[in-house]
């Protein structure tokens, strides 16, 4: 019996499953990404910042110094809203990786089952064509045989066949005639 259609649908459904879990994955984890570099930029805006006030308090810019404290102000307030968008981020990136490698469990399951069930199907095939050889091997012994009796009732030769005619007193100008 083959491999029923309701398997092979149920592994293009698990396959397909599984390819849109892979999918959501990628893109949480590329969110994940986009949202760490943010805050990689917003550190070194911290550091230019910093620098700005720095380099100011040797030269005496006043403004400078202004410019460089609002700009490691806004990168830490950029940071500080970006810390819990990571971390929920990474949370649903972990929760879709579980996910995913749940879809793909399942579709691995269903091409198990498939392999196992073509398997099966293979191993009755070839019972059944050793049960065909066996069937043909069998009747040919036994043609053998049944021919080997039809050859000692019937005399194949003219000379088998005239002994048998003589065996059975039948004179010689009879058996010609018979012929």
């Amino acid at each position: 019996m083959p491999v029923s259609r309701s398997l092979r649908r149920l592994l293009r459904i698990r396959d397909i499953e599984e390819e849109q879990s892979r999918l959501t994955l990628e893109s949480a984890l590329s969110e994940l990404t986009r949202l760490e570099q943010a805050l990689a930029a917003s550190g070194e805006r911290n550091r230019r910042g910093r620098r700005l006030v720095q380099a100011s308090a040797r030269n005496g810019e006043l403004l400078d110094r202004v410019a460089g404290l609002e700009e490691s102000y806004a990168a830490s307030r950029l940071a500080s809203a970006l810390a819990p968008r990571i971390a929920e981020s990474t949370s649903n990136v972990v929760a879709l990786r579980e996910q995913y490698l749940g879809k793909r469990v399942e579709r691995r399951q269903a091409e198990t089952l498939i392999r196992e069930a073509e398997a099966h199907d293979s191993v009755e095939d070839g019972r059944r064509e050793q049960r065909t050889i066996d069937d043909w091997y069998h009747s040919k012994l036994h043609q053998t045989d049944a021919e080997k009796d039809t050859r000692e009732s019937a005399p194949q030769s003219e000379l088998e066949r005239e002994s048998a005619l003589s065996r059975k007193g039948i004179p010689y100008r009879e058996r010609r005639s018979q012929s």
